[in-house]
C-alpha cells in the first residue's frame, strides 16, 4: 500500500490507491501546515521554507552579519540531515523487504515531535548556540516530514511547502482552460485527478496552518503532542502490517519444522 509510485501510475491503479495517496498526502500536509504556522509562533521562524533560509543566509553575508548567515546555514544543514535520515530508514526497510519503511520514519518523526513538545520551552532558553536547539530540531523534523511523501510519490509531491503545489495547480488549470482548435495534434487536457489532489493538499496545508497557529497560541509547545499522536498513528498502520506478516511467516516456518 505504501510503495513508491509516480502519481499518474498510482491514480491509475484504482480507487484504493487513489484513496491512500489522498489520505496520506492530505494528512501529512495538514500536519506540516500546523507545524509550519504554529512552529513560527513557538520559535519565531518558518522552518520548512528552505528558499527563505538560503535567501536569509545570502542577505546576512551581504550585510556582513556572520552570525545570521551561520544560523541560516545550521537550519539548512538540519533540514538536509532530516531528509537524509528519513531516506536511510526507507531504503533500509526496502532492503529488508518491509512495506513499512514510511511508517517507521513517521513514527520516529512523531517521537522527535514529542521531544520538541516536551522539551521545547526549556530548549528555547538555551542561548549558547548560533541557532536555538528548538529551531534545529524542528528543521530536522520538517526535513523528515517532506521526504516521506516525496519518496512515496516518486518526487512529484511535497507537503511542507506549497510553491510546487501552487505551480502544478496553475499548470493543470491552464490545461483545463486551453481552447483546443481543430487540429491533427492531440488535444490539451488537464489531469483532473492530479488537480483534485493538489487542491486537496493545498487546502489541508492551509487548514493545518490555521489550526496550528491557534493551537500553539493557546497551548504553546504542548500542542505538538496531539500532532505527534496523529503522525504516530499514521505510521503505525504499515508497520503493523509488516509485524503481522512476519509473525505469520514465522508461525508457518515453525509449523513446517515440526
Amino acid at each position: 500500500m505504501f510503495h513508491r509510485f509516480p502519481i499518474t501510475r498510482l491514480l491509475d491503479r484504482g480507487r484504493q490507491n487513489d484513496h491512500v495517496l489522498r489520505q496520506l498526502g492530505s494528512s501529512m500536509a495538514f500536519i506540516a501546515g500546523a507545524l509550519n504556522a504554529g512552529g513560527f509562533l513557538a520559535v519565531q521562524r518558518y522552518t520548512s521554507h528552505v528558499s527563505g533560509v538560503v535567501s536569509q543566509m545570502a542577505d546576512s553575508l551581504a550585510l556582513g552579519d556572520g552570525v545570521g548567515a551561520l544560523s541560516a546555514l545550521v537550519m539548512l544543514a538540519c533540514f538536509i540531515l532530516g531528509a537524509m535520515h528519513s531516506t536511510w530508514l526507507i531504503r533500509w526497510a526496502r532492503r529488508q523487504r518491509l512495506r513499512g519503511g514510511y511508517g517507521v520514519s513517521m513514527m520516529e518523526e512523531a517521537l522527535l515531535l514529542l521531544l520538541f513538545g516536551a522539551l521545547g520551552a526549556g530548549l528555547a532558553l538555551h542561548k549558547g548556540l548560533f541557532t536555538p536547539p528548538t529551531v534545529m530540531l524542528l528543521c530536522f523534523i520538517m526535513g523528515m516530514h517532506n521526504t516521506i511523501v516525496t519518496k512515496l510519490s516518486g518526487g512529484l509531491l511535497r507537503t511542507t511547502h506549497m510553491t510546487g503545489i501552487a505551480t502544478d495547480i496553475g499548470i493543470e488549470l491552464a490545461k483545463a482552460s486551453y481552447l483546443n482548435r481543430r487540429s491533427r495534434l492531440p488535444a490539451v487536457q488537464a489531469n483532473q485527478a492530479k488537480l483534485r489532489l493538489y487542491l486537496l493538499i493545498l487546502a489541508a496545508f492551509f487548514v493545518g496552518g490555521v489550526v496550528g497557529a491557534l493551537g500553539f497560541k493557546h497551548l504553546g509547545y504542548a500542542f505538538s503532542l496531539p500532532l505527534a499522536l496523529c503522525l504516530f498513528l499514521l505510521g503505525l498502520r504499515p508497520v503493523w502490517y509488516d509485524v503481522r506478516l512476519r509473525m505469520r511467516l514465522w508461525l508457518a516456518q515453525r509449523a513446517m519444522a515440526r
